[in-house]
């Protein structure tokens, strides 16, 4: 007695048949215009000379001027961004919508815009960059300071609409029976919502930190390309691909490495497909 053969998967958005070459051809030009670059990056890397190179002075001083100040703009980002993730989901309030789409804007914002944008807020003769400096002395503009503001302001929408998600995805009854055991609206938050929406605000913070570790465009316009200051890994590799293009090779492995651990380590939740 033979066994029946397993049954075919067959989900509901399944395809059966030969598939299209009208969708084919232009699907595996897409991929190869996605991936060749990077192959030719592999390719081109002086593997030979990798280990010397990633520990030439300059490269360490990029690499962890650009480690610092991602870090400290995805905490300012968790800061500020968790709360106005809760605002936007939780609370119904006049020009919601519009909030939302402000806060999306610098997705969508050429990064140079950006940082002309904190120029004229921030800067020595910005708006508030005027009261700064004479009520603090704080003067953000080609600082290192400014690296992180310039990145904060770039990655924090990333930050924003993960949680949002989040919180709009998890069940507010659970907020709803701690209030009613006599919880405050704070409390709740905390013991209730965060650990409900963990997995969104981590992986929000992943994909803030790899933001704000690329920046390029804000950076150089807020704060300058300075040694050791403000010479951030994506400013380093464009000054060597000018004068060193193997230095601008190792560089951007490095970035590369990190942009694939992160994809990596948020695979289950942006990767993987049914």
């Amino acid at each position: 007695m033979t066994s029946a053969p397993p049954a075919r998967h067959t989900g509901p958005g399944a395809a059966t048949g030969r598939p299209p070459w009208g969708l084919v051809v232009p699907a595996v030009l897409g991929l190869a215009f996605l991936v060749l670059p990077l192959a030719g990056l592999l390719v081109r890397a002086p593997w030979s000379t990798l280990p010397r190179r990633l520990a030439e002075p300059q490269v360490l001083e990029a690499l962890r001027l650009s480690l610092v100040t991602a870090t400290i703009a995805t905490a300012v980002c968790l800061l500020l961004g968790v709360p106005l993730a809760w605002l936007l989901a939780r609370m119904e309030f006049p020009g919601r919508r519009v909030v939302r789409a402000l806060v999306t804007v610098p997705l969508v914002l050429p990064p140079v815009v950006g940082g002309v944008a904190l120029l004229l807020v921030l800067g020595r003769r910005g708006l508030a960059g005027q009261w700064l400096e004479s009520a603090f002395g704080v003067t953000l503009p080609f600082t290192t300071a400014g690296v992180v503001v310039a990145e904060a302001f770039v990655a924090m929408p990333f930050l924003v609409i993960s949680v949002e998600g989040a919180l709009r995805a998890a069940d507010q009854r659970f907020e709803e029976a701690a209030a009613t055991l006599g919880a405050s609206r704070w409390t709740a938050f905390v013991r209730v919502t965060l650990p409900l929406i963990a997995p969104g605000v981590v992986a929000g913070a992943v994909l803030c930190w790899a933001r704000a570790l690329g920046e390029f465009g804000a950076t150089i316009t807020f704060a300058g390309n300075f040694p050791g200051t403000t010479r951030t890994m994506p400013l380093a590799v464009y000054l060597a691909l000018e004068t060193e293009p193997e230095a601008a090779i190792v560089l951007s492995l490095v970035l590369l490495a990190v942009s694939v651990a992160v994809l990596a380590s948020l695979r289950d939740r942006w990767v993987s497909g049914p």
